[in-house]
C-alpha cells in the first residue's frame, strides 16, 4: 500500500467564491503513481469547503445566493460566535451545509467521476491564506 500527502494552498481576495481545484488534485495524483485506492480532499479550515458538483457559473450562483439566504452575513450580531470579536458565524454555517471533504475512488490511476462531477474549493471567509489536503492511498 502507497500513500502521498499534498496541502494545496488558496487566497481568495472576496469574502466568498469557488473555485474548480480538480486540475490541481489530478495533478496530486499523477504525483502520487497511485492507480488504485482512494483520495481523499479536505479543507483544512472551518470556514472553507470541499464538495463536488458541475463546473456551471449558473450553479455557482444559486449556490452563492442560496447559502446567504440560509446564513445571511449581516447583521453580524445575529450570531452569538461573533460575540468573540469575530464577524464569520454564517461562514462556520455555511461551512456546514456544503461540508468539510470528498474522498474519490481512484481507478486506473483516474479520478473515478460521476458525468460532470468535478472537485471544487468553496470559501465563505475569505481575504486570507487558507489550505487543503489531499491524501491518497493504494497502489
Amino acid at each position: 500500500m502507497k500513500h502521498y500527502r499534498q496541502e494545496l494552498f488558496f487566497h481568495l481576495p472576496g469574502r466568498r467564491g469557488f473555485v474548480n481545484i480538480t486540475p490541481q488534485v489530478e495533478e496530486c495524483l499523477r504525483e502520487s503513481g497511485i492507480q488504485e485506492g482512494l483520495l481523499l480532499c479536505n479543507a483544512m479550515h472551518i470556514t472553507a469547503s470541499v464538495f463536488i458538483n458541475d463546473d456551471e457559473r449558473g450553479l455557482h450562483q444559486d449556490y452563492d445566493a442560496w447559502l446567504e439566504r440560509l446564513a445571511p452575513h449581516a447583521p453580524v450580531k445575529q450570531y452569538r460566535h461573533n460575540d468573540t470579536g469575530e464577524d464569520n458565524g454564517d461562514a462556520h454555517m455555511k461551512r456546514q451545509v456544503m461540508g468539510r471533504e470528498v474522498v474519490v475512488a481512484v481507478t486506473g490511476g483516474k479520478l473515478d467521476f460521476g458525468t460532470w462531477e468535478q472537485i471544487f474549493y468553496g470559501e465563505f471567509d475569505g481575504g486570507r491564506r487558507k489550505r487543503v489536503l489531499v491524501k491518497i492511498i493504494g497502489m
